[in-house]
């Protein structure tokens, strides 16, 4: 066994023998927060009468920092005895700078959270539930409908606010569509339709045919939710299917468009890891077709700029599977057990949700609001990516498969200790055989698990 404890748990406990050794070091008031910066030494160096600091960080794209800083700005003219300390990062760099605050006993007061690792911080006791506030008024839902409040709810109890609903996305170049002469797929396209239509771009216009990580691990659950699974048992102590052969043939068809040049290597793939939707090669021209959340569409078509023409189509499925696309959370506000002014917290949180002005400003970048007083106040506001998003969430609602659990406790194990190191690049590098790929993801990933949910 490579690890006998969850790679987060680790983490927090090497930062925090680490950061007990120095004190934190504060920032100056207005500026980005930095590592180890404590609020109320803040507030009493600049003496009585002082704006509190708020705390607010978030994973994102440019597009995404721009609109935040300036809704926050006008968060602050409506507030003015609070003042905002943001940080923004890319997403592998927000988790890894909010573990070493977990772990320095220093998280901001708001964190953006993801419906997939909401569940293990809260059992960590790093977030606080909201409920309270929702009783005395400060978060206001009375126009939000329960099953969009429904992901941020654990054990009975709001732990995170949805800030907007997404759900997964083939993005089709109609320009270079039209160039190859070929037609838009229809919504229930099949992998073996996918693998068809890439490989025809790619030949007739000598780009690649898709880009965007076929290996990711979400492509792995979309599979099986098709099929009516998941990828994890109830209580996650295994693997929760039985049948390897989906994920034999779709790892086959990977292999296959990596190997002809339809899509980008896996070596090139690890050299991007990190990079922004703005640097996707579809935005570069270099790249027919890619995938993405809906609410990215907003950054991607920015960064592509005007004359741009893309068509959304649902993600494709295996033959004779349900749809692999289900409503999604795209993100949550939570406010971490850490807080130090976490009733200012609730108010911006509030803020986020429900005023008009300010989402005229985010623009529905985190995806459709869940506030139908917003949406119906955004509708004339809607540039033409923005439309295509509050369309496509309209047209597949239908349709698509029930949200799956999130990620259980061992999740972040099994992806840093099998998924990536003893499964994909192994196959995807040609150093071990498919066979020995699904036999030994089942192995090491049962066996991780096993340990995870035995602690």
């Amino acid at each position: 066994m490579r690890n006998r404890m969850s790679t987060f748990a680790v983490l927090l406990l090497v930062m925090a023998l680490l950061l007990s050794a120095c004190a934190p070091a504060a920032a100056p008031a207005g500026a980005p927060a930095a590592e180890g910066e404590s609020t109320e030494a803040a507030a009493a160096e600049a003496g009585d009468g002082a704006p509190s600091e708020l705390r607010v960080a978030w994973w994102g794209s440019q597009n995404r920092h721009d609109r935040t800083i300036a809704a926050i700005e006008l968060f602050e003219q409506l507030h003015p005895e609070i003042k905002v300390v943001y940080e923004f990062s890319g997403w592998d760099d927000h988790w890894t700078k909010m573990t070493t605050q977990a772990a320095g006993g220093n998280l901001p007061d708001v964190m953006q959270q993801d419906y997939a690792r909401l569940e293990e911080w809260v059992s960590r006791g790093l977030l606080m539930p909201l409920d309270a506030y929702v009783a005395d008024g400060t978060l206001n839902f009375d126009n939000v409908s329960e099953s969009a409040l429904a992901g941020g709810i654990i054990d009975g109890q709001l732990y995170g606010v949805n800030l907007g609903t997404n759900s997964m996305v083939i993005v089709i170049d109609a320009d270079k569509l039209a160039e190859a002469g070929l037609e838009a797929p229809s919504p229930d396209w099949t992998f073996a339709d996918f693998e068809q239509l890439a490989t025809q771009l790619h030949e007739n216009l000598g780009v690649y045919g898709f880009t965007g990580g076929l290996s990711n691990e979400q492509l792995w659950k979309n599979l099986y939710l098709s099929l009516g699974e998941w990828i994890y048992n109830e209580d996650g102590s295994a693997l929760g299917y039985a049948d390897d052969q989906p994920l034999i043939d779709y790892l086959s068809m990977v292999k296959r468009m990596q190997d002809t040049g339809v899509i980008p290597t896996r070596e090139m793939e690890v050299a991007e890891a990190g990079s922004s939707v703005e640097d996707n090669y579809i935005v570069s021209g270099d790249a027919a077709m890619t995938y993405v959340w809906s609410n990215q569409l907003v950054a991607l078509s920015a960064a592509a700029g005007e004359g741009r023409n893309f068509l959304l189509v649902p993600m494709p499925r295996p033959e004779g599977g349900a749809s692999t696309n289900y409503l999604k959370p795209s993100m949550f506000f939570s406010i971490t057990s850490q807080a130090k002014n976490p009733d200012a917290a609730a108010m911006f949180i509030d803020f986020f949700t429900n005023d008009i002005e300010a989402n005229k400003i985010l623009m529905a970048e985190r995806g459709v609001p869940v506030s139908s007083a917003v949406r119906e106040a955004l509708q004339p506001e809607l540039d033409v990516a923005q439309q295509q998003i509050f369309n496509y969430i309209a047209d597949i609602e239908s349709s698509v498969s029930p949200i799956p659990p999130p990620d259980v406790a061992g999740h972040a194990n099994v992806m840093n200790n099998v998924y990536w190191p003893l499964v994909m690049d192994p196959f995807f590098y040609g150093q071990q055989s498919l066979e020995d790929t699904v036999r030994i993801l089942r192995e090491q990933a049962d066996a991780v698990l096993a340990e995870s949910a035995a602690q």
